[in-house]
């Protein structure tokens, strides 16, 4: 399995507010595009203001092709213009993983 950990540290006083607009707009096209995450997570201890979401894929070209699907959406680029709009995103990181042999996923 193909894991994308993509790390997105949102400005300070903007989190609940991109949660909102993330829950509402950007998720269910996720969901119709690349499924459920594997996980998606808030920071508490060390640096704030991060959402850490993990995606599965079985391999590289099943991400490139559910993501490319994904970004044609109109959903999904309304979406991209509402986070644009808020300016909530100060940093995005991303990183590409692949389970071990004995991991459960």
């Amino acid at each position: 399995m193909l894991v994308d950990i993509r790390t997105y540290t949102v400005f300070p006083g903007l989190l609940k507010a991109y949660l909102e607009v993330y829950e509402s707009h950007g998720l269910p096209v996720q969901r119709r595009h690349v499924g459920d995450p594997l996980g998606y997570f808030i920071s508490e201890v060390g640096e704030l203001n991060q959402v850490v979401h993990l995606w599965g894929y079985k391999d590289a070209a099943d991400r490139q092709g559910r993501r490319a699907a994904m970004e044609r959406d109109p959903d999904w680029i309304e979406y991209k213009k509402k986070t644009a709009a808020g300016k909530y995103i100060q940093r995005q990181e991303n990183q590409l993983v692949v389970s071990a042999p004995w991991s459960k996923i």
